[in-house]
């Protein structure tokens, strides 16, 4: 363990002393701005609650982005799936005004990560029957996803009593239940906590999530042991594009109260960086997807009050990735380097 921490601390302070020169160009001081950054994330409760409702859609999305990453399927549509799995969950909600609030939350629940696991499956599919990049075709029904959100809440969807592209508001009783009134904290941070748990014994407890590893790691090998290589592809795709449908479920249901364009945010594609930085481990990406929304709800606070661009973020969380991966490809040089040795002493 004190390993570790000493191997981190020196990465911590590089990207500390990056944060402070960024403030710096933006014209701000880097001793006030952490000041208002720490007021803004723990200095109240209505911004430490902001950090787990920021945090949960990249909880769900890092945990359907890392799961499939595991398989070796590269999925980059979760931002797509996010987008089905709220247009699922709002036509479930409206089609069945006649149930319980409860009963219209869970089949809400039910149809996004459905929805959104069969949109994932198709690329997954076109992978596995005609070699076609999944890179490719998961981009590219992001922007279809997109453009179906786009006519549903300009036609079926659209809220009649006005002009904007957008549905009716959910009703209060088929809405995700508030944790901490007056905060927007709602029931899905404990849906995704409870996924992430679920997910980590999955991969780490059964014969399932053993099949999912080896096949991500080598599918060559997995051929050999005789392993479902379809049925694990299938698997992943199912759960990866599942839990980013639950994803839009939450937008809907728990933050916006109505699918609208933009819902996401581009939280689709900050969920790769997600399950990049926490190694696609499932509690990882909670831990990640929490320090990321921290990171956002300060920079808010800085902008607001010091007219700091929250856009530093984006800057700041590049350059973490950058360092991260920048390890990976050191250490796969030495290890090169070592093979090349080792065959050369050989000869």
């Amino acid at each position: 363990m004190k390993k570790k921490l000493l191997k981190i601390l020196p990465q911590i302070v590089i990207v500390l002393v990056v944060a402070a020169l960024l403030v710096i160009m933006a014209g701000g001081n880097p001793l006030r701005a952490i000041k208002i950054f720490f007021q803004g994330t723990l200095g109240n409760l209505n911004g430490f609650m902001e950090i787990f409702v920021k945090a949960t859609p990249l909880i769900f999305l890092g945990l359907g982005v890392s799961v499939s990453f595991r398989t070796g399927f590269f999925n980059i549509g979760a931002e797509g799936q996010l987008y089905m799995g709220a247009v699922a969950a709002t036509a479930t909600v409206f089609a069945l005004p006649g149930l319980p609030g409860a009963v219209r939350i869970i089949l809400a629940t039910l149809a996004a990560f459905v929805t959104g696991g069969l949109w994932a499956l198709i690329p997954a599919m076109l992978k596995r029957k005609m070699n076609i990049s999944e890179t490719v075709t998961t981009i590219m029904f992001n922007y279809i996803a997109i453009m179906i959100v786009g006519i549903l809440v300009r036609g079926p969807l659209q809220d009649k009593s006005g002009a904007l592209p957008q549905t009716p508001f959910i009703p209060d009783e088929a809405s995700l239940p508030l944790l901490a009134y007056p905060t927007r904290l709602h029931l899905g941070v404990v849906l995704a906590i409870a996924a992430a748990i679920l997910l980590y014994i999955l991969l780490t407890k059964t014969t399932v999530g053993y099949e999912l590893k080896i096949v991500g790691t080598s599918p060559r090998a997995a051929f050999c042991m005789g392993l479902p290589i379809t049925r694990s592809l299938v698997i992943s795709a199912l759960l990866g594009g599942g839990l980013a449908g639950m994803a839009g479920m939450n937008e809907v249901l728990g933050v916006q109260h109505r699918l609208l364009e933009g819902i996401s945010s581009g939280n689709g594609y900050t969920a790769v960086l997600v399950a990049l930085l926490a190694r696609n481990h499932p509690i990882g990406v909670v831990i990640v997807s929490v320090l990321l929304a921290a990171v956002q709800v300060g920079a808010n606070t800085m902008q607001r009050q010091m007219g700091i661009p929250a856009s530093i973020v984006n800057l700041l969380i590049g350059f973490i990735v950058v360092m991260v991966l920048s390890q990976d490809i050191v250490k796969i040089y030495r290890e090169h380097k070592k093979a090349k040795e080792l065959e050369v002493n050989q000869k």
